[in-house]
């Protein structure tokens, strides 16, 4: 198994989360949850300090440039403000934009004491994101970004006729995850649309093919398309990132971000957040 087969298990793969309400998940090793990727247990050690390890590295490269720095000043946190982010795979990625974000605002701003949960289970859907919003709503958070529902636009093929979660349940469920944030806790919201896909990658990818999963650009359209209509405040990766997005932003599977792609996710996040 190659290296990069690898990283795309162990990000598609993370039983610490995806099996997460299990009352005995916790207590589970490193070697344990290689295991049960069929991963050799130090092979997978080194390559999440890999990960681990580009984020801190990515984080230091963007302030590299004095005017990344300068949105991190500007970004609307008071002291010890709380920020939650929400997602799926896109985000639970070990050296995620989320995990950038996280080691960009403790080298910048370390008096501050912000603090960063994330809260992303990959393969989840928005209707999953329901399921489990309720623990984010009672951290009572300054902030809530959410950044979920490429999962609904998933497609099972050979010859899908649906997606995953409908268009009309999507718009619901985004709805009530808005309605639920308003009404149980005092953040502020903002939410980031799904990429566009590299339909072509997906579609002869190993691993994707492996469980029949497949993505459309005119059903993630849709989602990005719903999100905007939430009347909050959008970043809109659909639309900024282009359709399919460049080729070194996207893994080799045409759904999830390379370390590249996380990074300009990061900084979009940044563009986005430090103007409200």
């Amino acid at each position: 198994m190659s290296n990069k087969q690898i990283q795309w298990l162990m990000k598609v793969l993370q039983p610490e989360k995806t099996l997460g309400s299990l009352p005995g998940i916790a207590t589970l090793t490193e070697g344990q949850l290689a295991a049960l990727i069929g991963i050799d247990p130090e092979l997978y050690r080194a390559e999440l300090r890999v990960m681990r390890q580009n984020a801190k590295d990515a984080a230091i490269e963007l302030l590299g440039d004095p005017s990344i720095g300068m949105l991190i000043d500007q970004l609307p946190l008071h002291k010890g403000a709380q920020i939650v982010v929400f997602g799926d795979s896109l985000t639970a990625d070990p050296q995620s934009w989320a995990v950038i974000v996280a080691e960009l605002l403790a080298a910048r701003r370390p008096d501050d004491a912000l603090a960063v949960t994330i809260n992303a289970v990959p393969g989840e859907t928005t209707t999953h994101g329901l399921v489990r919003i309720g623990e984010s709503l009672a951290r009572q958070p300054d902030w809530l970004i959410f950044f979920m529902g490429i999962n609904d636009a998933r497609t099972q093929e050979p010859s899908p006729t649906k997606t995953i979660v409908s268009r009309e349940e999507t718009a619901r469920n985004l709805a009530e995850m808005r309605s639920r944030a308003a009404g149980e806790c005092k953040a502020q919201r903002l939410w980031i649309t799904p990429p566009a896909v590299n339909e072509e990658a997906v579609a002869v990818h190993w691993g994707l093919t492996r469980f029949g999963v497949g993505f459309r650009n005119s059903d993630v359209a849709q989602v990005a398309k719903n999100v905007r209509g939430l009347d909050d405040p959008v970043i809109d990766l659909f639309s900024t990132l282009g359709a399919p997005p460049a080729p070194e932003l996207m893994m080799d599977d045409g759904l999830h971000l390379s370390l590249e792609g996380q990074k300009r996710i990061a900084l979009e996040v940044l563009r986005g957040w430090s103007a409200r």
